[in-house]
């Protein structure tokens, strides 16, 4: 199973679905209302509006509240948010992105750093740990969508870089600021994607062979998730077939 998948099944096997729903959505929505706030409320004129909304589907957000985040954009009382991305080292020194969207740079900052302290970890200076990811847009397709040579194919021709299968789906790479238009071409081919947006993908992932360490890391992850600031949370590592059935 490939690292990418495997995070997210254990997340939801730690039984937290219900719990983060309704936080899920409500990063969702803050993206989508930043996303329009920025640029035009119609997403086929803007791409990062396109792309949010599009994230928002494929996680159930319901259409009223996809709608209601992009008309709150236009009104003269929607919040100022400022994007900010913290870099550390959690448990065992590995390295952890942290995307955070908040109103208040003081109390995202301040929250931020306890978590990391209190999971034995350290936060860093920006740059401390971006070096070991490459920021790419990731478009992923059910196994359904095709075998792996076609989906290669397709891939190629939409203009992407680099595609990894395996029993559950197609995850296909491309340039940062390539995402939307790679996007719009795979839909062509192969129909509209699960998902597609922009990830820091980690160079050369640390293997977690360690349950102590794990444990740490993913109540460290589980900590700075239930922020309300932050938005994304990605770390350099994956876990062994045997850890990960143990989480």
């Amino acid at each position: 199973m490939a690292g990418h998948s495997k995070w997210a099944n254990i997340q939801h096997r730690k039984g937290r679905q219900d719990a983060a729903r309704s936080k899920l959505f409500s990063k969702l929505s803050k993206e989508i209302t930043v996303a329009a706030k920025m640029g035009d409320p119609d997403p086929e004129k803007n791409p990062r509006l396109r792309l949010a909304v599009k994230e928002a589907k494929s996680n159930s957000v319901p259409k009223d509240v996809i709608e209601r985040a992009i008309k709150k954009s236009q009104g003269g009382d929607a919040e100022s948010y400022e994007e900010i991305r913290y870099e550390g080292y959690g448990p065992n020194g590995i390295a952890l992105v942290v995307e955070a969207m908040t109103d208040n740079r003081n109390r995202t900052a301040s929250n931020v750093r306890s978590y990391f302290t209190k999971s034995g970890g350290d936060l860093g200076q920006t740059g401390s740990v971006a070096f070991m990811f490459d920021r790419v847009g990731e478009i992923m397709y059910p196994a359904s969508a095709g075998d792996a040579d076609t989906v290669m194919m397709a891939a190629i021709e939409a203009g992407a870089d680099d595609v990894e299968s395996d029993d559950e789906g197609h995850w296909i790479y491309c340039a940062d600021t390539a995402l939307n238009d790679v996007a719009t071409a795979l839909e062509a081919s192969l129909g509209e994607s699960e998902t597609a947006k922009l990830i820091w993908k980690p160079q050369a992932p640390t293997e977690i062979t360690d349950l102590e360490t794990a444990n740490k890391l993913m109540k460290l992850i589980d900590a700075l998730e239930d922020d309300d600031d932050v938005q994304n949370v990605t770390g350099n590592f994956d876990l062994s077939d045997e850890i990960a059935a143990q989480l």
